[in-house]
This record gives structure tokens, C-alpha cells and sequence, in this order.
């Protein structure tokens, strides 16, 4: 399907541009703010990954699937923004965060929280780490997939994700304890 809308972009139908927007916005929304930590700097990077895509779009050669090529475009310009800014990031201070938990709570406040959790845990884990999950589970990329986007061998890849796993896993301890601290 993607091949379709490239041509059709390539051959001068602008408003085809759509399809890319509505397909990938939020993935690459969640693959930014997994490298910026900030919402309103990772709406920023992936404005700023889908001009520079549109702009570059006869640049993609089709080696590799085009989902794959533009979150490579969204991981460098995540890169960019945190460099160009010199930001800092910040650690996550749970003591600001609200994890209180009633026992009455219906599933889908169940729901949330738990998606909120992981969600908190995706933000304190390092960048490399936080992105390496979000692509594998979430976007349900390879590990081939991954090593392109990011730029990494398959081997430190693979090291870099059972990494992840292994502090996605802590964090959510210390979460789990702290919710249960508070509730």
C-alpha cells in the first residue's frame, strides 16, 4: 500500500501525503518521545521528521520497508533536537506522579493505569533502550528492522533489547511498590 501512495506523491499528488500521516503519526510520535522525553518536543520532532520524509521521498530506494526508512528519519531528528537543544533530561520524580488505587476501580481504570505504567517505565529507561522495546513490541518490528532504523549491529541489537527488557522489568517493580506504597 505504501508503494501506492509514494508514486502517487512522486507523481505530484500532494494531498496523497495523507495516507503517511494518518498511518504512522502515532508510532512515531511514541518512537520520539521515547528519545526526547518531553510531549511537546517529540510533536515537534515528528512535524520536523515528516517534512524532512516529503522532502526526501525520491530519495527512498525501496531496499527496505518504507516504515522502516522513516522512523530512521524519526530516530535522527530525535537525536538532533535533544543535541540542538542541549536538553537535559530529566529523571522521572515519582513523588509528583499520582499512583493512587482504589479497590473499586472498574477494569478499564485497571486499563489505564497499567498502560500509564509502562508508559512511565518506557519514559525513565535510557533513549536506546526505550526506543528498542517501542519498535520491537509495539510496532512489532525484527530485529533486522531495528538494527537499520537505529543504525546499530545486530548484535548490539540484540544486546541493547534484553537490556531493556531486564530494566523495563525492574522499573516496573519499583513502580508496582510504589503504587501499592501510596494506594
Amino acid at each position: 500500500m505504501d508503494e501506492i501512495y509514494i508514486r502517487k506523491v512522486l507523481s505530484g499528488d500532494v494531498e496523497s501525503y495523507r495516507y503517511f500521516i494518518k498511518t504512522y503519526r502515532d508510532m512515531a510520535f511514541s518512537v520520539a518521545l521515547s528519545i526526547v522525553k518531553e510531549e511537546h518536543l517529540a510533536e515537534d520532532v515528528v512535524q520536523d521528521a515528516f517534512i524532512k520524509c516529503y522532502q526526501s521521498l525520491s530519495s527512498f530506494k525501496g531496499k527496505s520497508k518504507f516504515s522502516t526508512w522513516f522512523y530512521r528519519i524519526v530516530v535522527h531528528v530525535a537525536f538532533n533536537a535533544i543535541r540542538h537543544k542541549k536538553l537535559e533530561l530529566v529523571n522521572f520524580d515519582l513523588s509528583h506522579h499520582d499512583m493512587s488505587h482504589e479497590d473499586s476501580v472498574l477494569d478499564e481504570i485497571i486499563d489505564h493505569e497499567r498502560k500509564e505504567m509502562i508508559n512511565d517505565a518506557l519514559t525513565i529507561l535510557p533513549a536506546r533502550e526505550s526506543v528498542a522495546l517501542r519498535l520491537f513490541y509495539l510496532e512489532e518490528q525484527s530485529m533486522d528492522e531495528i538494527k537499520e532504523i537505529m543504525g546499530w549491529t545486530l548484535a548490539n541489537t540484540k544486546v541493547i533489547l534484553h537490556r531493556a527488557r531486564k530494566n523495563m522489568q525492574i522499573i516496573l517493580s519499583q513502580l508496582i511498590k510504589k503504587a501499592e506504597y501510596y494506594g
